[in-house]
């Protein structure tokens, strides 16, 4: 749980995803509406939740070890005359028969709980997924407003240069300037229409990963929320990853299960106590039962048992290694996140000031080429210096909005639970809790059929 740093406080920024815009733009969609629709129709989450119902039912496994086995066999045997045998002879039987693990000295119980930190760790992996999918949904949105808004400049870039053209020209005709100052101009505004087509594909491809991911075209984008309220310090954010991050806590069950697979290497070496019961029914009417107990040991299996004991202890070792990595990494994370947004505020800072500064220089340079102090081509150069720092400036803005939200992706709080999106949202326990006890009955199947409609996959 977050204490310091409640949620509350690191979402009022993102609270803002889900309020109305001015009238104008009452009907434009938002980000939020983004990653609802992401969250709704990702196949990458569909996958992982099947993944995860395929670990529950590995618990149903593993129960049933320990339960009854129930079998029927029936024979029919045929056999031909021979001289010892003066008529062909048949005989046929039916036998049902009951077997059951009495006892296994902790092996069963020891995959059971395997198998439930298994669970619990594909859980936390369907929540880093999760996560991927609503950072890629923030890519998606912020780079088809960035894209658009190039293609905005472009195309005013055209409007410009093209006026600039129609001025050249004009000032040729009366002598003020020299055919290369068209030429200049002309050369310009084809530049400037290769550029405007070259934002117009990229556009185009933006609107393309928008829809691969939300399964839908963008239409008209709302302007970015208020942006997410970080931690104070970096220190702080780190503290909060290492306590939500779900890739530590899939690392986490991962060692128990490691833990709990060397306690099994060393319970295999064990007795199992089974007993079995059997019923055999003659075509003759003759029936015979039976009933036994049976208690074995492998003694020597070639040292295959010593050999899954150690391999148990190298894959413990190994969890535990990357637990320890696994923390390294995310902290890594978190710094290289609160790095980006540092970097991309102090370029668009400067960004800023450059485009004031462009934008100063380009109507001065304007103003004294209409009074023969500067050229055709010192107005075009200056121009396109503005466009540059205006271009820039989009995707700086851009990159800052990404790593706002990256920063929540590692600190583990990219959900939408966390982003408080007010949707209903996949239930991980539901499956596990219709099929942990491994059903059979007609009524547990129909308790479990509910489920399968409820998550849409029945």
């Amino acid at each position: 749980m977050i204490s310091k740093f409640s949620r509350n406080a690191l979402f009022s920024g993102v609270a803002a995803l889900g309020l109305l815009v001015s009238p104008t733009v009452a009907m434009a969609e938002t980000l939020a509406d983004a990653m609802i629709a992401a969250y709704r129709n990702s196949n990458l989450l569909d996958q992982n939740r099947a993944t995860l119902r395929a670990a529950d039912e590995e618990v149903a496994t593993a129960v049933s070890s320990l339960r009854p086995v129930l079998q029927w066999a029936a024979d029919f045997d045929y056999a031909m005359s021979q001289p010892s045998m003066p008529a062909d002879r048949t005989t046929a039987s039916l036998e049902l028969t009951a077997s059951m693990t009495l006892y296994d000295f902790g092996r069963n119980k020891y995959t059971i709980d395997m198998k439930k930190e298994s669970v619990l760790a594909t859980r936390a992996a369907l929540l880093s997924i999760e996560q991927e999918v609503l950072i890629a949904t923030v890519s998606a949105y912020t780079s088809v407003k960035s894209k658009a808004e190039q293609v905005s400049i472009n195309q005013n870039s055209v409007r410009v240069i093209g006026e600039e053209l129609k001025a050249a020209q004009d000032r040729f005709e009366v002598g003020e300037v020299t055919r290369t100052d068209v030429a200049l101009a002309e050369a310009s505004l084809a530049a400037a229409r290769a550029s405007l087509s070259f934002a117009q594909g990229e556009l185009t491809s933006a609107r393309e990963d928008y829809k691969a991911i939300t399964g839908k075209y963008p239409t008209s984008l709302a302007a970015m929320p208020a942006a997410p309220q970080a931690p104070k310090t970096l220190d702080e954010a780190i503290k909060v990853a290492q306590r939500n991050h779900p890739s530590i806590a899939q690392l986490q069950h991962n060692v128990t299960a490691a833990d709990l697979g060397v306690a099994l290497a060393a319970a295999n070496r064990r007795p199992t106590l089974t007993g079995a019961l059997g019923v055999e029914h003659g075509e003759e009417g003759v029936d015979s039962s039976y009933a036994g107990l049976s208690l074995s040991q492998t003694i020597y299996s070639g040292g295959a048992l010593s050999s899954a004991h150690r391999t148990a202890v190298a894959g413990r070792d190994q969890a535990r290694s990357a637990l320890l990595q696994g923390g390294i990494d995310v902290s890594k994370a978190v710094a290289y996140a609160w790095s980006g947004i540092e970097v991309a505020r102090a370029q668009i800072r400067a960004f800023d000031e450059q485009i004031r500064a462009a934008r100063v220089a380009y109507n001065g340079v304007r103003e004294e080429a209409t009074l023969g102090a500067r050229t055709t081509l010192e107005v075009l150069d200056a121009e396109q210096d503005l466009l540059d720092a205006q271009a820039s400036r989009i995707d700086a803005d851009a990159t800052l909005q990404v790593a706002y939200y990256t920063l929540l992706q590692a600190m583990g709080l990219l959900t939408v639970e966390n982003l408080k999106l007010g949707i209903p949202t996949y239930d991980p326990a539901a499956y596990y809790n219709a099929v942990k006890d491994a059903p059979y009955t007609s009524s547990q199947g129909k308790s479990l059929d509910r489920v399968l409609r409820a998550i849409g996959q029945d």
